[in-house]
């Protein structure tokens, strides 16, 4: 059997398509993202996401989870077979691993997350948040940490940025995510007897001083602006993160780190 020769064409329509979702807006248009990395798409797949079309360059694929991920999409949806300046041009990020797939994006609905918490949810609270690096690595952790939820208050970039998936590893469709305006998610997450500790520079009590068992949200604020005034509220709790030298505040994905494992210690601890 000969098999269909590779797709060279840099501007063939569906190569177009798919470069055209480097932009927020046409993502958001059509509901699809670019997930650009075999680990990255296992999870995807792993997670049940829809898969539209998927693009492979043979000649770059060398890796054990390259093949793995080429696999899967021969044994479902299936892929094109490109040239290396095809992938080249799909490819979102640095390196290209010679596999990328267009997904739709799964829902990022609050009313939907909040109804599938479990009894007693370790939820992230992330607002304000503008680099999709900055949300890629605070999703990683919170999957390492085993959180039940990470919620983007007034974010400001999409949820399924590919530069966020990539920088999650993937394990954005491995953790429910949601997006809403702030005051949304305060209601959403109180009326559900959720408690919340935020993050903030002139709080008086440590954050190792703060009970964050049970059911616990933990509120950040970009590094910029800090939390809104949404926050200002007396069933959110004020905590600090001390610091020692010149810097008044962590990288938020770093302050998110540091109060997810205080909690990990405190849940275990019983």
């Amino acid at each position: 059997m000969t098999l269909p020769a590779a797709l060279t064409s840099l501007t063939n329509p569906r190569v177009k398509a798919a470069v055209r979702l480097r932009d927020r807006r046409e993502r958001e248009a059509t509901g699809l993202t670019i997930v650009d990395g075999p680990r990255e798409l296992l999870r995807a797949l792993e997670g049940g996401v829809e898969v539209a079309e998927a693009f492979v360059c043979d000649e770059c694929v060398r890796s054990s989870e390259a093949r793995e991920a080429v696999g899967r999409l021969a044994a479902t949806t299936g892929f094109t077979s490109v040239s290396e300046a095809v992938i080249g041009k799909l490819a979102f990020g640095d390196r290209s691993d010679g596999v990328v797939a267009i997904v739709r994006s799964p829902s990022t609905s609050l009313e939907a997350l909040i109804a599938a918490l479990p009894a007693e949810p370790l939820v992230v609270v992330v607002e304000g948040v503008e680099k999709p690096g900055n949300l890629g690595a605070i999703l990683r952790t919170a999957d390492g940490a085993g959180a039940d939820a990470v919620l983007a208050a007034d974010a400001r970039t999409d949820l399924f940025n590919p530069n966020a998936i990539r920088a999650s590893l993937g394990t954005i469709f491995a953790l429910p995510v949601a997006a809403g305006p702030s005051v949304a998610v305060l209601e959403s997450l109180a009326g559900r007897g959720v408690r919340l500790v935020a993050a903030r520079v002139d709080a008086v009590r440590a954050y190792t001083d703060a009970d964050l068992r049970g059911a616990m949200g933990l509120v950040l604020g970009s590094e910029a602006e800090g939390l809104h005034a949404a926050w200002d509220d007396a069933r959110v709790e004020p905590v600090r993160i001390p610091m020692r030298g010149a810097a008044d505040s962590l990288n938020v994905s770093v302050a998110a780190a540091v109060l997810l494992y205080e909690a990990v210690r405190q849940r275990s601890a019983g």
